[in-house]
C-alpha cells in the first residue's frame, strides 16, 4: 500500500519594513526631505485618496523580499491615505503603480539615482514622473531635473521660468538655491515650509493679540464714558 506524503504549506514570506540602518545623508538633504514631505502632506491634507510617503520600502516582486527600494519621497493618487492597519511598506502588487518619485541625489547615491533607480522606476515600477534634485549642484546640471513616462520611456520635462511642472501633483518644482521649493500655480505662491508656517502663526497670534487689546481699550473707554454720563445725571438730579 503506497503512502501519500503530505505537502507542507508554503511558509509566509516576511517583508521587512526597515533595513535597520540610519539615513546617512547630509543635514541639507535631510532638511530638503523633511520640508518637502511636510509641504506635500499639508497641501494634500484634505484629499483622502492621496498617499504620500518618504523612505518607505517599496516591494515590486511578490514573493521576493530582496526586490525593494525606498524612494526619498513618493506620491500615489487614487488610493486611501489612511488604512487599517497603517501601511509600513508599499506592495506594488496590492496597490496601483506609484505616480511621482523625488530623489535627493548625492555623491553616494548619484549613480544609483541616475541609472539603476531610473531604469527600475521606468521599466519595472512604471512611475509616471521621476524627479531628481541635487541640493549642492555638484552632480546634476541643472540641479533639478524631471521626467515623465511616455511610450515606455522617460522624457525630460522642460523647465519654464526655472520651474519644472508636475502634472501628478498639480505643482511646479523649483530649485531655490540649496532648497527645493514647490510652487502652486493656482495661488501663484510657494507652498510654505515649517519656518514660514511658524512665522505666519506668530504674526497671526500677534495680530489677534493687538486686536484683543484694541477691543479692550474701546470697551474700557465706553465704560468710562458711561460712568461719566451716569455721574453727570446724578449731579443734575441733585441741582
Amino acid at each position: 500500500m503506497s503512502s501519500i506524503t503530505p505537502v507542507k504549506p508554503k511558509e509566509d514570506i516576511s517583508y521587512p519594513d526597515s533595513d535597520g540602518r540610519p539615513m546617512g545623508e547630509s543635514p541639507l538633504h535631510v532638511l530638503n526631505f523633511r520640508w518637502t514631505l511636510d509641504a506635500l502632506e499639508l497641501f494634500f491634507a484634505t484629499d483622502p485618496m492621496v498617499f504620500i510617503a518618504g523612505n518607505m520600502f517599496v516591494y515590486y516582486e511578490k514573493g521576493n523580499r530582496h526586490r525593494h527600494l525606498s524612494p526619498d519621497v513618493f506620491v500615489v493618487r487614487g488610493i486611501p491615505k489612511v488604512t487599517t492597519p497603517a501601511r509600513r511598506s508599499y506592495f506594488l502588487w496590492e496597490n496601483k503603480p506609484i505616480d511621482f518619485v523625488l530623489e535627493l541625489t548625492s555623491s553616494s547615491t548619484k549613480g544609483e539615482d541616475i541609472d539603476d533607480k531610473k531604469d527600475l522606476y521606468c521599466n519595472v515600477l512604471q512611475v509616471q514622473e521621476y524627479f531628481l534634485f541635487d541640493p549642492y549642484a555638484e552632480y546634476l546640471d541643472p540641479p533639478l531635473q524631471g521626467f515623465h513616462l511616455s511610450g515606455g520611456q522617460y522624457v525630460p520635462i522642460q523647465p519654464v521660468a526655472n520651474r519644472v511642472s508636475s502634472n501628478v501633483l498639480g505643482l511646479h518644482l523649483e530649485a531655490d538655491g540649496e532648497m527645493l521649493r514647490l510652487y502652486n500655480p493656482q495661488s501663484q505662491s510657494w507652498l510654505p515650509y515649517p519656518p514660514e508656517l511658524d512665522a505666519r502663526r506668530q504674526a497671526a497670534e500677534a495680530a489677534a493679540e493687538l486686536e484683543r487689546k484694541a477691543r479692550q481699550a474701546v470697551a474700557a473707554e465706553a465704560e468710562r464714558l458711561r460712568q461719566e454720563n451716569e455721574e453727570l445725571r446724578r449731579q443734575l438730579g441733585k441741582s
